[in-house]
């Protein structure tokens, strides 16, 4: 006999989690939730590759809106999991470097972020200067500086923290690949899985990351989210740099302490990033090529760094505008998207995640205005670009 669920979550990891826990935790929502996860040891999974950060320097305010109840989340993540969960949040900051050319940007965005009640400066060569002593600001006009609530996590922790949570509130986690969907009239009604198993569905939440693309097609859906490998280069500066917080320089690159030592990234030549297609081998000509000469420029101390490994993740990058697309499908109204976060989507995983369950039990997004992020625009081509894509 066929299972049937009243919610299928498609896609296990942080996404995922976060759709199962609020909707398990909503009153006004009694049924039945499986989440489906073809990697469960998420080895290779966006949410444990990525840098895990949290920042409100975004230069839309849903962007903003949506972190800052991240970072509200991470803060009481004990409160809203267990006793036991351990994430290390550090809120060591977010540094965004502006030339003279880009300072009537960073200025935009910085009033937007002000207006939502971020805790960002806006600083000058001179107080540059004396705060990271360590710095080249040769080219450099001006600063972004998140004096609070923003800074990395643990991303193992916080993920393994949410689906224990899911489970223990009575969400099934179920180890599997969607890879056909049924369709009744404008609905999905069923869902099957390489091993064959069918399970029918009153809603279908599409959370598969880099694969949501893949996925929506099973629907008869066009998405234009793909994955696009990404380098985390670790490395080690002897000199030690007071302060350092996550910093994005002009060029392109972005470098963060972790623990003794230090890690970075770029991203590659647009001609030499397509879709990554299952493509997790690390690129040290990244590195090499374009890492390593800006980042020394940058930080002089940097020239003598020692490199030590790296690891190659990927981005669900939404093609149209760099941004999530988030919500119900017009059409076909029991399938749900939480897809495209282009790189921000571990730290808006709790507000996405609260957003879909609000829609899926009260038929629309009670907690934050989401419209903007609505896949008409997919359909309009209608691009609403994020202007801070790290």
């Amino acid at each position: 006999m066929d299972e049937h669920y009243d919610v299928v979550i498609a896609g296990g990891a942080i996404m995922g989690a976060m759709a199962a826990y609020f909707l398990t935790r909503d009153p006004a929502f009694r049924g039945r939730v499986a989440v489906i996860e073809r990697d469960a040891s998420f080895a290779r999974s966006s949410t444990t590759l990525s840098a895990a950060s949290v920042r409100q320097q975004f230069s839309i305010p849903e962007n903003i809106r949506m972190s800052l109840f991240g970072l509200e989340f991470l803060r009481s993540i004990k409160e809203r999991f267990d006793a036991d969960t351990e994430i290390g949040l550090h809120e060591g900051g977010y540094l965004l470097l502006a030339s003279e050319a880009g300072m009537p940007v960073l200025r935009a965005n910085h009033a937007v972020q002000m207006a939502e009640g971020a805790d960002i400066a806006l600083l000058d060569p001179a107080a540059l200067a004396e705060t990271f002593p360590w710095l080249n600001l040769d080219g450099i006009a001006l600063g972004a500086y998140g004096l609070s609530g923003e800074g990395w996590f643990d991303a193992h922790a916080f993920l393994a923290g949410a689906r224990r949570a899911a489970r223990r509130q009575g969400a099934m986690l179920i180890d599997g690949e969607v890879v056909r969907m049924e369709r009744a009239s404008a609905r999905v009604s069923a869902v099957t899985l390489a091993d064959g198993r069918r399970l029918g569905c009153d809603a279908l939440v599409n959370a598969a990351g880099p694969s949501a693309g893949r996925l929506a097609g099973l629907a008869g859906i066009p998405l234009p989210v793909e994955g696009r490998k990404r380098c985390i280069f670790v490395v080690h500066c002897r000199t030690p740099l007071p302060r350092l917080p996550l910093l994005v320089d002009p060029s392109g690159f972005y470098i963060r302490p972790e623990g003794a030592y230090q890690i970075c990234g770029a991203p590659p030549p647009e001609d030499r990033d397509p879709d990554a297609d299952g493509d997790f081998e690390v690129d040290w000509s990244v590195f090499e090529e374009i890492i390593w000469p800006a980042l020394a420029h940058r930080i002089p101390a940097m020239e003598e760094l020692k490199p030590l490994r790296a690891w190659a993740g990927h981005y669900e990058m939404n093609l149209l505008d760099h941004n999530a697309v988030l919500g119900p499908h017009p059409e076909i109204g029991n399938f749900y998207f939480m897809n495209g976060f282009s790189g921000h989507g571990l730290q808006q995983a709790p507000a996405a995640g609260r957003a879909i369950a609000e829609w899926i039990a009260h038929g629309r997004s009670i907690s934050l205005d989401l419209d903007v992020f609505s896949y008409e625009r997919i359909l309009a081509g209608r691009p609403h670009a994020e202007l801070n894509i790290i």
